[in-house]
């Protein structure tokens, strides 16, 4: 989350606190926490340990979730804010709120994001536990 808010603070010349907390983007830091906690787990207690079996599968789970569902969820929001635009057109003071459309990730994002998970979660180990 921490690159996506410095990321739009440099492109847009503002701080916009909502990156920190808000959904969808790139990378994806849903994926980079879970490749994180996986290589963690593999790391720790040894890639064929059950841990990280269970660990790996979660971490697929959220990813596949974080692409798909939240993704088709949000061209959904999108879709629905055009049709209430169009049908509120002769009285705009009445359009409801617009639904949030950045709610997933493409793949790119959530494989750049699960790359640095588990980049960030090596670099964390070999420092930590380095002679």
């Amino acid at each position: 989350q921490l690159i996506k808010f410095i990321a739009y603070g440099l492109a847009n010349r503002r701080l916009d606190f909502k990156w920190l907390i808000q959904t969808g983007g790139m990378p994806s830091s849903h994926s980079g926490a879970m490749c994180a906690m996986a290589t963690s787990v593999g790391l720790v207690s040894g890639w064929d340990s059950v841990d990280f079996a269970i660990a790996m599968g979660v971490s697929l789970v959220v990813m596949y979730d974080a692409a798909g569902l939240r993704r088709s969820a949000g061209r959904m929001a999108s879709v629905l804010n055009r049709i209430t635009e169009d049908f509120y057109a002769n009285h705009a003071e009445t359009i409801p709120d617009r639904l949030r459309e950045l709610l997933g990730h493409t793949p790119f994002e959530v494989l750049v994001g699960a790359i640095l998970g588990a980049m960030i979660a090596c670099y964390y180990h070999y420092s930590l536990f380095s002679p």
